[in-house]
Order: structure tokens, then C-alpha cells, then sequence
């Protein structure tokens, strides 16, 4: 409990507000697929995300130098950059937390992805199709065998639902906890795309 309120608190106005934010979330109305103004109509007036600095498409919020949250629309597929985009409609929309305090993790980062997007989406990510999941059981033995935890350094997974892909991920610390982790909710057309690019 003490967790989902620090997620509530962080993620809003750094207070009360992240309790009421889930209580009169709007719906997704910012997805991937839609057009960059309504995109940013929807960041700029939705009650969790409140963005203080913010390009239109993009908000960060630092609550100390040891807590940060990020949301971004882009144009771009998530991964590496091969192709120029539509400047008009957006492809991926990602969020991403660094908590030196409290540590993140894959419940902390669902939750996120329920407080921002709504139950629609939140229900759609957890009825999705688990389609990769990183790093391999290979990856893991090298690491092992080599003293190499590095190798290991970032766990996650894409999962293909019936609206859109998701791809979660944590960056791991050499004990195993995590400080940082991001979601990114895309288009499911660009979903070969990452598998591809995450086949290592």
C-alpha cells in the first residue's frame, strides 16, 4: 500500500492529487495511432501526468536528483530509428521512472500503466500474448560463467495484445534490484520490429 501510494503521489502532483488522479482518470484518448495535436490535447489535460515542463509531447518531472518520471509521444517506432516517421501521427508513446530511493519495479511499472492509461489499456496489456522475454537462459549461463553481470543488465518482455504491443523493461543493479525501468505502448504493426531488434 505504502508503494502504490508513493506511485500515486509520484507520478501526479506530488500529493493528494495522484490519489484523486485515479479516481477521475479520463480515458485513453492518447494512443499510438492518433494525431500528434490530439496526443498532446490528451498529456496536457490529463490529471496524472499535469505536465509542468513539457514540449507538448513530452513531460518530465524530478522530484529530487535521486526520483524521475518521464512521459514522450513520438512519431517513431520504439528501438532504433530506421525510417523518418509520420510527423502527424504518433507511433509510440513511452514512460519511464528512476528511483534511487524506493527502487522500480515490473508491479510498480504496471501500476504506472494503469494510473496513466485507464483500465482499458491496463486490461488490454494484461491479456496480452507474451511473444519474447530477455535476456535468454543463455545470456544468463554466459553471464554467469564469465562474471559478466552486465550481460544481464536489462530484463524485460513485449507482449502483443488486441489493441496495442507493449514492451516493459527493467534495468538491473549488480544485486539484482532495479532502480529504473520504462513501458512503451506501441503500434502492433511495428511489433516484428522489436522482436528482432531484442533477438540477442
Amino acid at each position: 500500500m505504502k508503494a502504490r501510494f508513493f506511485l500515486l503521489r509520484y507520478l501526479s502532483v506530488w500529493g493528494v492529487l495522484g490519489i484523486v488522479a485515479v479516481a477521475i482518470a479520463p480515458p485513453a484518448w492518447s494512443l499510438p495511432g492518433q494525431r500528434t495535436e490530439t496526443v498532446a490535447a490528451w498529456i496536457a489535460g490529463n490529471p496524472t501526468l499535469r505536465p509542468v515542463e513539457s514540449d507538448g509531447l513530452t513531460v518530465r518531472r524530478t522530484d529530487t536528483a535521486a526520483q524521475r518520471f518521464e512521459f514522450r509521444a513520438s512519431v517513431f517506432p520504439p528501438g532504433r530509428l530506421n525510417s523518418l516517421g509520420n510527423p502527424g501521427i504518433i507511433r509510440s508513446e513511452n514512460f519511464s521512472l528512476y528511483d534511487l530511493i524506493n527502487g522500480v519495479s515490473v508491479p510498480r511499472l504496471e501500476e504506472a500503466l494503469r494510473v496513466i492509461y485507464g483500465l482499458d489499456i491496463y486490461s488490454d496489456y494484461q491479456n496480452a500474448q507474451i511473444v519474447r522475454v530477455y535476456p535468454s537462459a543463455e545470456t544468463l549461463e554466459m553471464s554467469r560463467r564469465l562474471n559478466l553481470p552486465g550481460l544481464g543488465g536489462r530484463e524485460g518482455e513485449l507482449r502483443s495484445g488486441i489493441r496495442f504491443a507493449y514492451w516493459l523493461e527493467l534495468t538491473t543493479n549488480e544485486d539484482g534490484g532495479s532502480h529504473s525501468g520504462q513501458v512503451t505502448v506501441f503500434l502492433k504493426e511495428d511489433l516484428q520490429k522489436m522482436i528482432r531488434e531484442l533477438n540477442y
